[in-house]
């Protein structure tokens, strides 16, 4: 996800659109519930500017030792193509200890001999946070209008620069000197307005390009700005009107809200006044995500979206969640690797899920009770 769209457009769906309700509180850990864990004196409680870390045992930890540990170094390692500050030594480490034999047993011995885990807290000591999701939209496309395929993904329009605020999404649709701004700016076509929302709103999505000859390429459309218009969640706009509950206000709500009331349809897309804009990038290795704002690929399952003022990017972070689907547990170690103007505060993240259908099912339900652990060099 381009690191300057996830600073302005919301991380995930879900939280935003039903922000208003909380979640339910996570039962207590199996390991040590309602103890306090032994802390090390040699590494003191460490204040960030919204954060308060505080160290614990690695027994604190609920599920650590069941993690497929091993499965972070991808991510690990990609986040130390930009390391954060102090992880230097620590990642050329990491890369000598990347070899075929590394077991989940190796890693963990690896990260307990050199990290101090810390519980993260709010400065005012409340641990219990939220934890939402977002995806990468995997959409089918055409290069040019063609039968149902009339929906169009634009790049930046060449008076971007010069007009701020730039025409609302409405008026982009409608006033012909608007719509004349973007002529000839057209990248591909979809055949879902809903479908290019999602894409806008999530800040990048894969492509499947359906050529005129039948055949198939796909790439990648990337953030290139946006109107400098406020955003406006479809999802909450729904709410204030009484079409849907919080509840019910999920991506897959949404959609089925618009299938039943397709007269409504640019009322509610209208709604939201920002329009994003976009340019094509290749996609060489479909199996790594955009970059998030630490500059590196995001990893489906292990990066998340935090607030760099409470967790720096590059942190290898441990979560205490559950799915959103069956309430089961989601333990795992993931790296801080992305943010969003919706992810504020310590205890806080965005879940990366990938991309395709599994993945925007999940992240579009995803709002879940969080607690995590960030581990750091030992002082």
């Amino acid at each position: 996800m381009s690191n300057v769209l996830r600073a302005l457009l919301p991380a995930a769906i879900l939280g935003l659109l039903v922000a208003c309700s909380s979640p339910p509180p996570l039962e207590p850990g199996p390991v040590v519930p309602n103890a306090v864990p032994a802390v090390s004196m040699v590494n003191p409680t460490i204040v960030r500017a919204r954060a308060r870390w505080v160290p614990v045992d690695w027994s604190a930890l609920p599920g650590w030792e069941t993690d497929h540990v091993s499965e972070l170094w991808p991510a690990l390692l990609r986040g130390c193509e930009r390391p954060a500050f102090g992880w230097e030594a620590l990642c050329s480490q990491a890369r000598n200890a990347a070899t075929p034999a590394f077991s989940d047993d190796a890693a963990r011995a690896w990260l307990r001999q050199r990290l101090q885990p810390y519980r993260v807290e709010s400065l005012e000591g409340n641990a219990d946070g939220l934890m939402t999701g977002y995806f990468e939209p995997l959409v089918e496309a055409t290069r040019t209008p063609r039968g149902a395929y009339r929906v169009p993904l634009y790049g930046p329009p060449g008076d971007l620069a010069t007009r701020k605020p730039y025409w609302t999404r409405q008026q982009l649709d409608t006033l012909p000197a608007a719509k004349a701004s973007l002529r000839g700016r057209a990248l591909a076509y979809v055949a879902d307005p809903l479908d290019a929302l999602i894409v806008q709103i999530q800040g990048s999505g894969r492509l499947d390009i359906v050529e005129a000859n039948g055949r198939r390429k796909l790439v990648r459309v990337a953030f290139a700005g946006h109107n400098d218009q406020p955003y406006q969640s479809v999802g909450r706009w729904l709410i204030d009107q009484g079409e849907l509950t919080p509840a019910q206000a999920s991506w897959p709500g949404i959609k089925a809200w618009a299938r039943q009331n397709p007269k409504r349809l640019n009322e509610m897309l209208w709604a939201n006044r920002r329009v994003v804009f976009f340019r094509e990038e290749p996609l060489p290795d479909p199996q790594l995500g955009p970059k998030g704002a630490q500059g590196v690929a995001l990893t489906p399952g292990r990066s998340i979206a935090v607030d760099a003022l409470a967790v720096p990017y590059g942190t290898p972070v441990w979560l205490d969640s559950t799915e959103p689907l069956s309430s089961a547990p989601l333990r795992r170690l993931v790296m801080a690797q992305d943010t969003g103007s919706a992810i504020t505060g310590a205890v806080r993240a965005d879940y990366f899920w990938g991309w395709g259908d599994s993945a925007e099912n999940q992240a579009g339900r995803m709002k879940q009770p969080l607690r995590l652990w960030a581990l750091w060099p030992r002082s």
